[in-house]
């Protein structure tokens, strides 16, 4: 009888390419001229997803009225917030880049990108195409979802890598509003202020939404109602952005010991007189002022970099907007920026997501 023929065991060989990770920020103009300022406008608006009214209407819209009568008034804006590193947002997003990919390591490529304008979401793709990458992992720098920010970085991904003949292997991080380490970041920068000031309010504000886009996105039509649907956090509105928001807010007050009636949750940049999500962050400053609140502390947790609406909204506008108010002493938060933290949250949510 003949010995069978032994087969050798199969070994399975990771594959040894890299996995790309680009990394997107919402974008800044080139420079703080008005001409780059208006192209930057026109770029972002035009989003269908941020400004959700028809393209005809959007065009006129835009190009007729917002764009020229704006961009000059925004390019004012963006010459106060520039520094001789050019615009925050950008110059802390190259670091947080090189501190990633020193992170990672060699098994990684790491890209920044911007959904509006450079470098953009494009460039970072062909790149890792070029490279022959066989996984990417899209991060949004928007801690919590909402369809005009994280929904359109993923149809623009979407867009271009639909023509592809070889689409490799694509993950997106769709949000981390309630990550222990964003959280603890924050925290950590709010003590900071708390240990040399004793204040008596506390302000998280966060970028506002048309409230239509709210409404839209609750697929059971039944949650979203403005009122108490956002006082918890639960599977029925997991994907709501101003739940998000609120459940934010609950994990950072929490944390820093913060008692119910001394910290609000409100919400600001709206743009047009279509309802927006409540409380106004510029209301709530009047209120404060008006039962005589003399000092705030100001968080802006939906930015991870400071920009045109942290430093300048929050951190100037909403000072003056304050003292007029009444108020004496108002103190904006900054972004986790280039913080050793959130270069461990952004490795944490690549590695487990």
């Amino acid at each position: 009888m003949e010995s069978p023929v032994l087969q050798p065991p199969v070994v399975r060989v990771k594959s040894p390419g890299k996995t790309g990770i680009l990394i997107v920020n919402l974008g800044t103009p080139d420079s703080p001229s008005v001409p780059d300022v208006r192209k930057y406008l026109r770029e972002f608006l035009m989003d269908g997803r941020v400004i959700d009214i028809p393209l005809v209407q959007r065009t006129l819209l835009i190009n007729g009225i917002i764009a020229p009568f704006r961009a000059p008034k925004s390019a004012k804006v963006y010459k106060e917030l520039w520094t001789e590193n050019g615009s925050p947002l950008k110059y802390y997003g190259f670091i947080v880049e090189k501190e990633l990919q020193k992170a990672l390591g060699d098994d990684y490529v790491v890209k920044l990108a911007m959904r509006y304008q450079s470098p953009s979401i494009e460039t970072g793709l062909m790149e890792f195409q070029r490279l022959g990458l066989t996984e990417i992992v899209v991060v949004p720098f928007f801690p919590q979802y909402a369809s005009a920010s994280t929904g359109s970085v993923y149809e623009k991904v979407m867009d271009i890598v639909k023509d592809w003949q070889v689409i490799p292997s694509i993950r997106f991080i769709n949000r981390f509003h309630d990550h222990p380490k964003f959280i603890e970041g924050f925290v950590q920068l709010g003590q900071k202020y708390m240990a040399s000031y004793d204040y008596e309010h506390f302000i998280f504000s966060y970028h506002g939404l048309p409230e239509r886009q709210i409404t839209k996105g609750d697929v059971t039509h039944k949650v979203c109602q403005f009122g108490t649907c956002c006082d918890s956090y639960h599977a029925m509105n997991q994907h709501c952005y101003r739940a998000q928001c609120f459940d934010t807010t609950r994990l950072l007050v929490q944390q820093l010991g913060i008692p119910e009636g001394k910290y609000t949750t409100c919400f600001q940049s709206r743009l047009g007189r279509t309802p927006w999500i409540k409380p106004y962050t510029d209301d709530v400053i009047r209120e404060l002022g008006a039962k005589g609140v003399k000092s705030v502390l100001a968080f802006s947790p939906s930015f991870v970099a400071d920009c045109l609406e942290t430093t300048i909204e929050v951190g100037v506008e909403y000072k003056e907007l304050f003292e007029s108010a009444g108020g004496k002493h108002w103190q904006l938060v900054e972004s986790l920026n280039d913080n050793p933290i959130w270069i461990e949250t952004l490795v944490d949510l690549i590695k487990t997501a």
